[in-house]
C-alpha cells in the first residue's frame, strides 16, 4: 500500500512551485515636497521592509514612491533584485538636501551608491525628478523623523 501512495506523494510534491512571489504590502505613507511637487511615499523602516522596497510590483500610482528611513547617516547601496518598474532614487542627507540621483533598471543586480552619508532614499518611477527640474542640492520636506 505504501508503494502506491509515495508516486502519487512525489507527483505532487514535484509539481508545487518551488517558490512564489511574496504578497506585496503597502506601507504607511507619507507626503513629501520638493521645490513644490508633491508626492506620496511608503515608509519602509525596518530592515525587513527596506530589503524588500518596491520588489515584485509592477506598477506605481502617479506621484507615489518610497522612502527609506534609516537610523543613522552612511553611505547607501541599492539594486533592482525582483523589482520591474524602472525607478530613480534620490539620496538624501539628514538636513534633507538630495545628495545625488540614480536612474535604476529592472532587475539590474548591480549597485547604485550614494555619494555621501544619506540617511534617507527616495525612489520614484524613473525619470520622475528630471522631469520636475529636481537635482542635487535641493531640499525635500515632510521627511520623517529618522529610525530610533
Amino acid at each position: 500500500m505504501i508503494r502506491n501512495v509515495l508516486p502519487l506523494f512525489a507527483a505532487i510534491l514535484f509539481a508545487a512551485p518551488v517558490s512564489a512571489a511574496p504578497t506585496v504590502v503597502e506601507l504607511p505613507t507619507v507626503p513629501l515636497t520638493i521645490n513644490g511637487n508633491k508626492l506620496t511615499a511608503e515608509v519602509a523602516r525596518t530592515p525587513e521592509q527596506q530589503m524588500t522596497g518596491l520588489m515584485y510590483r509592477f506598477s506605481l500610482k502617479p506621484d507615489h514612491g518610497m522612502v527609506f528611513v534609516f537610523e543613522r547617516s552612511e553611505q547607501r547601496g541599492f539594486w533592482m533584485k525582483n523589482t520591474y518598474i524602472p525607478l530613480s532614487i534620490a539620496f538624501v542627507a539628514a538636513d534633507g538636501r538630495i545628495i545625488n540621483i540614480e536612474d535604476m533598471a529592472p532587475r539590474d543586480e548591480s549597485s547604485h551608491l550614494s555619494a555621501g552619508p544619506a540617511m534617507y532614499a527616495i525612489e520614484m518611477r524613473k525619470g520622475w525628478f528630471a522631469e520636475r527640474g529636481i537635482r542635487t542640492g535641493d531640499r525635500v520636506s515632510g521627511l520623517p523623523p529618522p529610525n530610533p
